[in-house]
């Protein structure tokens, strides 16, 4: 009786027992026990999101995030035999002794990352050895399918995901995404068993269609590229507008830089040079100076200017035309690009005038919507300015301005006169333009421009079979030596727009000291203008607008119909 008596005291104090663990609220009851088991087993973690989406006006993609894989360790959890070393350390991709030093110098920490950004399947191998203490987290890192060609515009993100270029810095509060979290449970390896509970939703960056076209783009980088490395040339730029909208079309530079091998890339060639590099304008800005005195009633297009003998002192500096142009209208300056000419037209105006019309223009502001590390050049002002400022102001030099900033004054010509906002954003709805120059004053600097690119003009190389091409070539000396210019280094300028008499495409072209001996805007830069507007118009089905032209050019094709 004894026996059965002890037995059943034990099996009720047995039931007691249970019953305190798991259903009441003692000291050492069911919910210490639960919280015991929490702290081995629950865990909370980020709900990993990826960033917006980046695409070209026609939806192709410019930049998209893939999941990948980083796998850290808890160094005072980390427990591994021998044997495995050289597993995980071939699974990870790294030498043995690299791994075992960066685990021992850690080993005070509860937080090490052993490899950023793996592949998925990679990362499986190092958690299938099922060492305690490593853990794997979904990131997403950027790719960018179309590489150097978009990488100006485009930019890249840092291993966090975090813009640091371009696009992706700009617009960083609009692309980046914002990670959950939710409670999991997990095993003594780390692997997660089961989803408890979503504590923070996730919220995934949103997309941004761009205005550039990545067929033109492509087009523009290929053309740059071949003329640059030809002319062993320092670098190059391209940007073309559409006129109608303002939205930016193509902008790419050489040389340039692969984003999805940043290890690889130069930080010089990591610069929009569109956006972040001014230049003295040179030539390309002598229209404004023309528009100056059409405006002052002194001029017309066929006033004529004596240029004779074919140069001219102001100050302690001569200017000279290639050869004495004698007596000239005032359209044959634009056309020659005589520096005589403009002289003369600027010493006998207002130094104020040329300023302000430069000023309307747009020299004295970005011309975009602040891209990462965008300027506005230097634009002085007109007080206090000698002869010899007043005339050198006139044909670009004493003002510095970016390849987009001289676009954007050229879109205002191609626009009738008509200022538009630029735009690297996808137009849903055209912005209302405003009135800047009188329309009659630029259809007459229009039709100047246009005998630029034909027959007895500086720039026949910009010409376009089947299309009439209006713009200015520009040759300018890089600032800099004794003198404050390098006698041996030039910038090569050409801006332009075609159709001229029905606008749309702007472009603007600039070769940074081109080698060889051949530096004039006309023969380095508008070749560039030519073939890569050519290919946007056919692009974009622009009808020609210069048939007899088209004709001509197909009869000097052999095998041609008559």
């Amino acid at each position: 009786m004894l026996v059965v008596v002890l037995l059943v005291a034990l099996a009720l104090l047995l039931v007691w027992r249970l019953v305190s663990l798991q259903l009441l609220d003692t000291e050492r009851g069911y919910q210490f026990l639960q919280d015991q088991g929490d702290a081995r087993a629950l865990r909370d973690e980020l709900i990993p999101v990826h960033r917006g989406i980046i695409s070209d006006r026609n939806g192709e993609p410019l930049a998209v995030s893939t999941p990948v894989e980083s796998l850290s360790a808890n160094p005072q959890e980390f427990v591994i035999k021998d044997a495995d070393w050289l597993r995980l350390a071939q699974a990870l991709g790294t030498p043995v002794d690299e791994l075992r030093q960066k685990m021992a110098a850690n080993s005070s920490r509860q937080f090490v990352y052993l490899r950023r950004h793996m592949n998925p399947d990679a990362a499986k191998q190092v958690m299938d050895l099922k060492i305690p203490g490593i853990t794997s987290r979904r990131e997403y890192q950027r790719f960018y399918p179309a590489g150097p060609v978009a990488a100006h515009v485009v930019g890249l993100t840092n291993i966090d995901d975090h813009g640091q270029e371009g696009i992706e810095a700009t617009y960083e509060g609009w692309l980046k995404s914002v990670p959950g979290r939710k409670r999991v449970i997990k095993d003594r390896y780390s692997h997660v068993i089961r989803d408890v509970q979503e504590l923070e939703p996730a919220r995934p960056g949103q997309a941004l269609d761009l205005s550039i076209d990545l067929r033109i783009q492509y087009l523009a980088y290929r053309e740059l590229k071949k003329t640059v490395e030809a002319l062993g040339a320092e670098s190059g730029s391209i940007v073309l507008l559409d006129s109608r909208t303002g939205e930016i079309l193509a902008m790419t530079n050489f040389p340039s830089y692969n984003p999805n091998n940043r290890g690889a890339a130069v930080r010089d060639a990591m610069r929009n040079r569109v956006v972040t590099d001014t230049t003295e304008p040179g030539s390309t800005v002598k229209p404004l100076t023309v528009m100056t005195a059409l405006e002052s009633g002194k001029y017309t297009p066929e006033t004529l200017v004596d240029t004779t003998p074919g140069y001219i002192r102001v100050g302690r500096k001569t200017f000279r035309d290639h050869n004495s142009l004698g007596v000239i209208p005032v359209t044959t300056i634009i056309t020659k690009s005589s520096q005589v000419g403009t002289t003369k037209l600027a010493l006998s105006l207002n130094p104020e005038d040329i300023h302000e019309n430069f000023r309307r223009a747009g020299f004295d502001r970005i011309a975009g919507e602040g891209l990462k590390g965008e300027v506005s050049g230097t634009f002085p002002s007109p007080r206090r300015w000698d002869d010899l400022t007043r005339a050198t102001f006139a044909f670009g030099y004493g003002v510095s301005v970016t390849p987009l900033q001289l676009a954007r004054a050229y879109l205002m010509l191609a626009n009738g006169g008509k200022s538009r906002p630029v735009k690297i954003l996808k137009v849903t709805e055209v912005p209302p333009a405003t009135q800047v120059f009188p329309a009659d004053r630029v259809a007459q600097i229009v039709a100047m421009l246009e005998t630029v690119t034909q027959k007895g003009g500086t720039a026949l190389k910009a010409a376009i079979p089947g299309y009439r091409v209006a713009g200015k070539t520009g040759t300018v000396h890089r600032s800099g030596g004794k003198d404050g210019y390098k006698a041996d280094r030039y910038q090569s300028l050409f801006a332009g727009f075609a159709p001229a008499r029905d606008p749309r495409i702007v472009g603007v072209v600039v070769i940074t000291d081109p080698r060889g001996g051949v530096y004039y805007g006309g023969a380095v830069a508008a070749p560039v203008f030519s073939s890569v507007v050519r290919g946007a118009l056919r692009l974009l089905n622009v009808p020609p607008d210069d048939l007899p032209q088209l004709q001509v050019a197909e009869r000097a094709v052999p095998g041609a119909p008559t």
